[in-house]
């Protein structure tokens, strides 16, 4: 026979061998890690709601979870209620990339925003940037402003002082000031503020504008912190809204399309940012569907104990390789907490729901 391109391949280069004759749970998509994670690394992490299934796992194995931001002093449930741990700071999720950057820019540069505090319906006050981690309020703007920069001397010390920073891309819809640019999490309205169209914009990132951003992110992240690497994921969550006149279907694969290949642009960029495919594992055709609840959204506990595996396997010197990617009954059941993932989101769908 002729040699040709394929013909001295991998196994986890062709779909018939590295697929279609293995069973879905054994699928793993990691092939070559550029780097792994000890205990002694600090770990942070931060975007939409998944990235919370990698800290918990990290966290229960030991390895060096880095939270900053940890509510000492506070009784577990005030943690738990005050969103303490779910990320390596309070900042809520992070759902674009744009997000992260303009919290960089303000906790490492001083930037400012004309937005400072939103009110509620029963008078109390939210940090517009994170506005669901004090589900009390605040009682005024000024205790608003004096609670934002406490959070950001935490994230602070995320950005400089971590070793590992992971960060789990989301979304590329997004709602921002007309003012200065300024993006939230939540549109004005649904879990504080008011909409007012000449002050706010809806927006959906291009490609274009989310290769940029995540590249001059990651460029000014090295610069304060020349020995950090990035581990990139993109959330397999569906979005539960989208503002465009189009069927939600179409623009969730539009926002994770253009967000997965932003992170292959940047892991292609850099030696020292990879990317897990937890998005693959948990939305491929192999699984059919089986690893979402039934509503076809929530990632249920046996997917997010396929991704972790993987993960566990690719990254650490926890697992035991590829040899035995079995599902075990008490490794799915110790994610059975999955459906207490924080995510603001939800705060759309609660708003508009009667």
């Amino acid at each position: 026979m002729a040699d040709n391109p394929y013909a001295s391949g991998q196994d986890y280069q062709f779909w018939r061998r590295a697929v279609s004759r293995t069973e879905a749970h054994l699928v793993d998509p990691v092939t070559r890690p550029k780097f792994t994670l000890t205990r002694t690394d600090r770990i942070a992490t931060a975007g939409s709601c998944f990235a919370q299934h990698i800290s918990r796992r990290l966290g229960a194995l030991g390895f060096n979870y880095f939270v900053p931001e940890a509510g000492e002093g506070l009784a577990p449930e005030e943690r738990a209620r005050g969103q303490y741990g779910v990320f390596s700071a309070r900042y809520g999720n992070l759902y674009t990339v744009h997000q992260l950057n303009q919290l960089f820019r303000e906790a490492m540069h001083g930037e400012r925003r004309e937005e400072t505090a939103w009110q509620r319906e029963d008078g109390r006050f939210v940090d517009p940037y994170r506005p669901t981690v004090e589900p009390e309020g605040y009682a005024s703007p000024a205790e608003v402003a004096e609670a934002r920069e406490e959070h950001l001397a935490h994230v602070r010390q995320v950005f400089a002082e971590a070793d590992i920073f992971v960060f789990t891309l989301g979304l590329t819809e997004a709602w921002r000031s007309r003012q200065d640019g300024a993006v939230f999490p939540l549109a004005p309205g649904v879990a504080g503020g008011a909409f007012d169209e000449t002050r706010h914009e809806f927006h959906n990132f291009t490609i274009d504008e989310t290769r940029a951003e995540l590249a001059e992110f990651l460029d000014a992240l090295r610069a304060v912190n020349p020995g950090v690497r990035v581990l990139l994921t993109v959330s397999p969550v569906p979005l539960i809204a989208t503002y465009e006149d189009r069927h939600v279907l179409v623009s969730t694969t539009y926002s994770k399309s253009v967000l997965r290949v932003a992170a292959q642009a940047a892991c292609d960029a850099s030696d020292w940012v990879d990317y897990f495919p937890s998005y693959e594992i948990i939305t491929g055709s192999p699984t059919g569907g089986m690893y979402f609840e039934e509503d076809s959204r929530e990632v249920n506990s046996i997917g997010v104990a396929h991704a972790m595996r993987s993960f566990v396997a690719a990254y650490t010197d926890e697992g035991d390789g590829r040899a035995d990617m079995a599902l075990r009954r008490e490794e799915s059941e110790a994610y059975g907490d999955a459906a207490s993932i924080v995510c603001d989101e939800e705060e759309v769908d609660r708003s508009v729901s009667s």
